[in-house]
Order: structure tokens, then C-alpha cells, then sequence
């Protein structure tokens, strides 16, 4: 295996990775909480966690990849106060809780397949374990970290001398971004527990050692990873929305819990933006990848979109750049439909064959290099444009293709349409006429047909593109 450097949140700095159990490797990814549609900033982050998954794979280590879904105790404030937001969601809708969480579940897994996202090798709800989750909370209770008020049980995160190590610190917390909540120890304190409020039934609540209720927020992700992965496992994703309350609370509940640091790897994504201002609702500017699709656009430029960013910088989202990105896709798949035609395979000279491995080498390279996936699409076009023959080119861009996830092994040739035929002819008129300007807005036309043409000595020939 080569060498593979990430960028570790816990240690602020580039990190070599190296597994606990190599060649396996233990991934647990923070889902999504299914209380509204997923939009295209989740799915940057989700984009992002598949580009880690598949380049630990084409290093040669073999990925157990787990992802929760939150289903429950979610509130509406990160700080352990207002509503469940699927609760709330329900009321609002008429809905159960449990058919609202089923149905933006399933709309999360249709968004994460258009853009041919690998599943998680398991995916666990927090409601299909509430039992771990209580047995969490007792060793924590019997380790002396937690404490009841009158509405849930608490974490004392004074009982752990490096709280908020992952921010820095305690002073990496800022001051006021947690609410006091009554008979709340430390501001920085957090349900484990919450009881349903007197005198109501809440739609998804349990039983417990403590009273009737539900889980909070945080205990879900250490009660499943440390189910599906053990007490101590390679690497933790997230957004970096997550950083200083979900993980910080994270680590805070594992270690309690064990003793043990749970994660050795904490990877955060940054944020997409949308048209320079941040994706809220308020706003109106937070799209899904229907959205996108009813915009014309293939899914699959949206994510070539995001491996043109690193994942730990900004990306700022507009519907010029997706145009763009879509033009580089589809000029992308056009010339690998030519390189599939051109099938005769030539004798390799020994530069030419060392060539293909210098390819190789340096796409692997900027993927392990902190997953440089804008250098790693660099090299795919340095590839098209090289003088190696046309069918170890075309093995080199699907084996790229194995993590870049763009399909390019599907595209074809198919039946050109009528309306585009006559488009083509109308083009070869006005060539013939020197009026290269018209002639090139029609190629404009063609194009957004789906169509890329390649003139040749015998003339124009369209190949669809998507």
C-alpha cells in the first residue's frame, strides 16, 4: 500500500494514515437526520465520503463503511432544547413520525444513487437501537459522567479533562453557543436522555432505567459505531457543521463509556454555498438533485462539479459552474465513446509503456495526497491528450473511473435522432459556406441535444453523450 495522507481534524494536521487492522479498515459516516429533503450541500459531503471510501479501496484495504440515520432526537436546537424536529415535521404535515423518516430516507438514498454514491456497507436507524443506546447510558451512569434534571439525563463533560479536545480545547468552544437548560450542570453539558414532556405521548418514545422518553442526538453514533466497528475503530466523517458539538459529544460518550480514544482519523468536508451566501431555507437557495435534474442536467455533472473542489475548502455552487462542469462531462464522455470504437490495441514501446504507469501513478498519488481530487481529474485530462494508443487510454480512465464514480464504462453510441441529424447537415452547409460562426452555434444546438460531434476527414459524426 502507498503511502495515503488525510487531513485529521483531531491533530490539525496531515496525518499518514495508517489502519489498526490493516488491510481492514473500520468507516463510520454521520447520516442524515430525515426530517426534510436532502440537498446538494448534504450530498457534496456524501460525494466526498465515497471518494475516501473507493481511494482506501484502489490502495489495496478493504472498507467496512457504516452510516446512521437519524431518526429520532434530533432537536430542533443543537443545544438539547426545542422540539424533535421529525416530530415536529409530522405535526406539520399530518404525518406520522415514522412515515415521515421512511419517506426523506428514501429521498436521501435516491439522491446519493443519481450520483452513484456506494452504499454503506450497513446502514443503522437510531430507533432500531435504543437498547444499545440505554446500555451506553448505564456504563456512563456507572462510571460517574452522568446526572438527571428534570427533564433528561445529562453528561458532567466537567468530568473529562480534555472536553472539546477536537475544537482545541475548552476554549475552543466559544462562550454562548450552548443554552443553559434547567438543572443543567455546565453550559456545555448534554442530554443522553430526555423524558417525554408530563402530560403529552410523544409519537417515538421508550422506555427506560430513568423513565419514559428517547434518546438524545449524540449517544446514537458511539452506541452503533461501537456495535458495528468496536470500541475503537480507523475513521469518523462528518461536515464541519459537526465539529464542535456532535463530535465533540461523540468523543466525549465513547471515551466516558470505554476509556478508550474511539476514533484515531476525524475527516470534516466544508460547505457549499450557493451563489456566495450560505444554503438556508430562509434564503431559498437549497437544492436537491431533483432540482437539478429538472434543471436538465445529468446528476453526474453535479458531482464532477464537486471533485473539482477539494473537500476541505468552500465550493461555491451556481447554475454557471454545474453548466460548465456538465460541458467537461460531456466532453469527457465523447472522447471516451471514441477511444472505446478504436478497439485495435498497438505494441507498447518501453517509454509508452512507462508512460501508462507514470498515469497511474500520479492519479493515485493526488488522491492520496488528502484526497486532491481537482489534481486527480488534472491527470485524467492529461491521459486523453497523451500519446499513448487509444485503447490504454481507455483502461486507464476506467480504472481512474473506479473512484472518480462518473460511469464512464456506460457510455455508448446510440441512434441519432432526426432532429439532430438535420442539425448536423444544416452545420456542414454552413461550413461549406464559411460561416464558421453559425455553423458553431449549431454545434451549440447539438450539444445540448446531448450530442458531441467529432469531424473526421469523412465528416461530422454525433455521439450522444447523455
Amino acid at each position: 500500500m502507498a503511502d495515503i495522507f488525510l487531513t485529521n481534524s483531531l491533530t490539525r494536521k496531515k496525518d499518514k494514515f495508517e489502519p489498526i487492522n490493516p488491510p481492514d479498515v473500520g468507516m463510520y459516516s454521520c447520516g442524515p437526520t430525515v426530517y426534510d429533503y436532502s440537498h446538494i450541500g448534504h450530498m457534496r459531503r456524501y460525494v466526498g465520503d465515497d471518494v475516501l471510501k473507493k481511494t482506501l479501496e484502489v490502495n489495496g484495504l478493504k472498507v467496512k463503511h457504516v452510516m446512521n440515520i437519524t431518526d429520532v432526537g434530533h432537536l430542533t436546537s443543537d443545544a438539547d432544547t426545542g422540539e424533535d424536529k421529525i416530530e415536529k415535521s409530522a405535526k406539520e404535515t399530518g404525518k406520522s413520525a415514522w412515515d415521515i423518516a421512511k419517506f426523506f430516507e428514501n429521498q436521501f438514498f435516491a439522491s446519493t444513487d443519481e450520483l452513484n454514491i456506494q452504499r454503506p456497507d450497513i446502514v443503522c436507524r437510531a430507533t432500531d437501537h435504543i437498547k444499545e443506546q440505554i446500555e451506553l447510558i448505564q456504563k456512563l451512569a456507572k462510571n460517574g459522567y452522568t446526572y438527571k434534571t428534570e427533564d433528561g439525563i445529562y453528561f458532567d463533560t466537567s468530568k473529562l479533562s480534555d472536553y472539546g479536545k477536537l475544537t482545541g480545547g475548552k476554549e475552543g468552544i466559544k462562550a454562548g453557543t450552548r443554552i443553559d437548560v434547567a438543572g443543567k450542570i455546565n453550559p456545555t453539558d448534554f442530554a443522553l436522555w430526555k423524558f417525554s414532556p408530563k402530560g403529552s405521548k410523544r409519537q417515538m418514545e421508550w422506555e427506560s432505567p430513568w423513565g419514559v422518553g428517547f434518546p438524545g442526538w449524540h449517544v446514537e453514533c458511539s452506541a452503533m459505531s461501537m456495535k458495528y466497528l468496536g470500541e475503537i475503530f480507523d475513521i469518523h466523517t462528518g461536515g464541519v457543521d459537526h465539529i464542535a458539538i456532535h463530535h465533540t459529544n461523540e468523543i466525549a460518550q465513547s471515551e466516558g463509556a470505554t476509556g478508550k480514544e474511539p476514533v484515531k482519523y476525524w475527516i470534516h468536508h466544508e460547505f457549499l454555498q450557493v451563489d456566495g451566501q450560505k444554503m438556508a431555507k430562509s434564503v431559498g437557495n437549497t437544492y436537491t438533485v431533483e432540482d437539478v435534474v429538472k434543471k436538465g442536467f445529468d446528476p453526474l455533472a453535479l458531482r464532477y462539479l464537486f471533485l473539482t473542489a477539494h473537500y476541505r475548502d468552500p465550493l461555491n455552487f451556481t447554475w454557471e459552474a454545474l453548466e460548465s462542469a456538465q460541458n467537461a462531462l460531456d466532453k469527457l464522455r465523447a472522447q471516451v465513446v471514441s477511444l472505446k470504437g478504436e478497439s485495435k490495441r498497438t505494441a507498447l514501446s518501453e517509454e509508452k509503456d512507462e508512460k501508462i504507469e507514470s498515469f497511474r501513478s500520479e492519479f493515485i498519488a493526488s488522491l492520496n495526497d488528502d484526497l486532491n481530487t481537482s489534481k486527480a481529474l488534472a491527470v485524467l485530462w492529461e491521459v486523453l491528450k497523451g500519446s499513448i494508443p487509444s485503447e490504454d487510454k481507455y483502461d486507464l480512465i476506467l480504472y481512474f473511473d473506479e473512484v472518480l464514480g462518473l460511469k464512464l464504462s456506460e457510455v455508448s453510441e446510440a441512434e441519432i435522432p432526426d432532429k439532430v441529424k438535420k442539425l448536423i447537415e444544416e452545420r456542414e452547409r454552413l461550413r461549406k459556406e464559411n460561416k464558421f460562426a453559425e455553423a458553431d452555434k449549431i454545434r451549440e444546438e447539438i450539444e445540448k441535444e446531448g450530442y458531441a460531434l467529432e469531424d473526421t476527414p469523412e465528416g461530422a459524426r454525433a455521439k450522444k453523450i447523455r
